[in-house]
């Protein structure tokens, strides 16, 4: 096989195959577009050559975000999502971020069974990436699969976040669009202030609307939403209900995500939240590179010494800090 070298890492991908992988995966091939997610996460070498690759045919696909609590319908809600983008004629990816796994340190959950429904539709692509323990529901690995989704010409990639409280807030920093799931029964929403997500969401679906309290979930939530400052010319997030196992009201998110793609273009924010997610980007993968370049990794590194130092009161967090750098 001309692709296989030891340059890739385990995948056993050269340098000099990966134009060729973009190009398939350009072409709409999913194998290619997955072999590329792994080198993703994988953190292999050729991530920078594969990056600069792909920079031309980025920033195309709309990034849509779904984040809530555990149960509150996520995968379910994706499910839905999909069926009626793909009536809508859009080529959709979708990123599942799921917990890791403790042994392997893989996606706990796999490749979605809830979504099963489009695992034969050419237009979709379904890819399960593990959080690796990283707190704000996303694995660091994530803008990078984006920008390979993205590239592969998707029009819509959906990322669905692992939903662990206070921290899910993480996926407003890479999507253009973040719904904010929530479901009657699960502590209302007064619980939905206290997590925060009230100052991240673009569009509230409140799922299983056909349980009893749904309404009431949705005229709080419309309440609070109402308290908020907003400045002239700012979007008002919509609160819809959906019961996505039966597609119902799910016609109307889509509606609502394209008025809000359509309120970002207009008015810049679109531009500004990307120029926002490359910033982040670029110090998250600088702040790695240095990491590595002072050998920060494991017990017993530089910086494992400087801190029993600072505990032993032999030297001071600011001066173990100047004595780091």
């Amino acid at each position: 096989m001309p692709d296989v070298g030891i340059q890739g890492g385990r995948r056993g991908i050269t340098a000099a195959a990966v134009p060729a992988l973009v190009d398939k995966a350009r072409e709409g091939d999913p194998r290619s577009v997955g072999r590329l997610v792994s080198l993703v996460e994988d953190e292999s070498p050729l991530l920078p050559e594969l990056t600069r690759i792909l920079a031309p045919h980025a920033g195309n696909a709309r990034i849509i975000g779904l984040t809530g609590s555990p149960g509150v319908g996520k995968s379910t809600s994706t499910n839905a999502l999909i069926g009626e983008l793909r009536k809508r004629g859009q080529r959709v990816a979708v990123l599942a971020v799921d917990p890791s796994s403790p042994f392997s340190g893989g996606a706990l959950l796999g490749d979605r069974i809830r979504m099963g429904d489009h695992v034969l539709d050419p237009g979709v692509f379904i890819r399960s990436m593990a959080a690796r323990g990283h707190l704000g529901g996303l694995a660091w690995t994530t803008p990078q699969a984006l920008r390979v989704l993205d590239a592969a010409g998707f029009d819509v990639v959906l990322v669905e976040t692992v939903g662990v409280g206070q921290s899910e807030v993480e996926v407003a920093g890479q999507a253009d669009t973040t719904i904010v799931l929530l479901a009657p029964g699960m502590g209302d929403g007064i619980q939905a202030a206290k997590a925060g997500i009230l100052e991240i969401g673009d569009l509230y679906v409140v799922n299983k609307a056909d349980r009893e309290g749904a309404d009431k979930v949705r005229r709080d939530l419309r309440s609070m939403l109402g308290l908020a400052e907003r400045r002239d010319g700012a979007w008002k997030p919509p609160v819809l209900k959906t019961t996505a196992s039966t597609g119902e009201g799910v016609e109307e998110v889509v509606d609502a995500i394209e008025q809000h793609g359509a309120w970002l273009r207009e008015s810049g924010e679109l531009h500004k939240r990307r120029v926002r997610r490359a910033r982040g980007e670029i110090e998250t993968l600088a702040l790695t590179a240095l990491r590595r370049r002072w050998g920060l990794v494991g017990e017993g590194d530089r910086l494992d010494e400087l801190a029993r130092a600072v505990v032993a009161g032999e030297t001071d967090p600011y001066a173990a800090a100047d004595r780091l750098l």
